[in-house]
């Protein structure tokens, strides 16, 4: 089962390109979902699952991967369909999200499919499992729900926003004051994370639910004869998002002689030198892994740094 990811090489080869490979597989039902493969490290029967008390009800327990011990979740509970039965037979999917490792209990995996980012679209506004999506889109006429993680990751272990007071105190922060930003993501809950963290520097926000829409915003202040280094301190955005992802946002603003000298920073759950890599070769001025406070401020302080620097 494992042999159904490709190497990460030839992954890399769709950054850039406005491209992503999705992981399909069911889980209590008929629907089809799916989470990007570059988060997958891989996919294979359940080992012993050892039980833990006091556990969240999502949990069904921990395995031991090679002397790593990881929780197993229940991805169909998380996202309020019928709870999947544990056993010899059954499939994780082993992910890397926000610098640490999971499983998550599927129905079984159905296959790897190479996509565009312009065929993935946000989801519909409804009630039920849809606040657990981040986009939808369709494969060979069948409706695919791309599945948030990182809220339900957030349900499981919740995500701290406060920046120490060690770091808050800093006289060059002050200088982020009133200044403004641009937030590129899908996700509500790492928007909800960025506003809390950068609320606290005083920022001004604007907000943009994908790439291309975040575009058009940059696009629309620079048609209007807005110097965009003066308007925006610098953008933050994430890797995955539908119709545009954040490489190919960086690509376009990198190609605009009036957007090219804003200061970028990819914000994502992937992690390790894949991003570091990648960041060299779409443009981007920094990289941070989410949900780390005191180190996005950090981020802020060496944007801040470089005016003082040009000064």
């Amino acid at each position: 089962m494992a042999g159904i990811l490709d190497t990460v090489d030839q992954r890399t080869q769709l950054v850039g390109e406005n491209r992503l490979e999705l992981l399909m597989f069911r889980l209590a039902g008929r629907q089809l979902f799916a989470i990007n493969v570059f988060k997958v490290q891989e996919v294979l029967q359940l080992p012993k699952l050892t039980l833990m008390p006091q556990r969240h009800p999502f949990v069904c327990g921990v395995v031991n991967l090679r002397g790593q011990t990881l929780p197993v979740i229940d991805l169909s509970q998380a996202i309020g369909m019928r709870p999947l039965v544990p056993g010899p037979g059954s499939t994780i999917i082993v992910t890397e999200y926000n610098r640490s490792v999971q499983a998550f209990l599927v129905g079984g995996v159905d296959r790897i499919v190479n996509m565009n980012w312009e065929a993935i679209l946000p989801p519909p506004t409804s009630a039920g499992r849809q606040h657990y999506l981040t986009a939808i889109s369709k494969v060979d006429d069948q409706l695919v729900e791309i599945i948030d993680v990182e809220k339900v990751l957030a349900e499981i272990v919740p995500y701290n926003a406060k920046v120490s007071r060690e770091k808050l105190d800093d006289p060059v922060l002050e200088r982020a004051r009133g200044r403004e930003v641009l937030l590129v993501d899908d996700s509500n809950v790492a928007l909800s994370q960025l506003r809390d963290t950068l609320g606290q520097l005083g920022v001004k926000m604007h907000i943009a639910s994908d790439g291309l829409k975040a575009l058009n915003m940059l696009k629309g202040w620079a048609d209007s004869g807005q110097v965009m280094t003066d308007k925006l301190l610098m953008i933050f955005t994430d890797a995955e998002m539908p119709e545009m992802d954040g490489y190919r946002l960086t690509t376009e603003i990198r190609n605009d002689p009036r957007l090219r000298s804003l200061y970028v920073v990819l914000h994502t759950s992937l992690s390790g030198s894949f991003n570091e890599s990648m960041v060299k070769k779409v443009g981007c001025d920094n990289f941070l892994s989410k949900f780390q406070p005191d180190k996005l401020v950090d981020v802020v302080r060496q944007r801040l740094m470089l005016d003082e620097a040009a000064s």
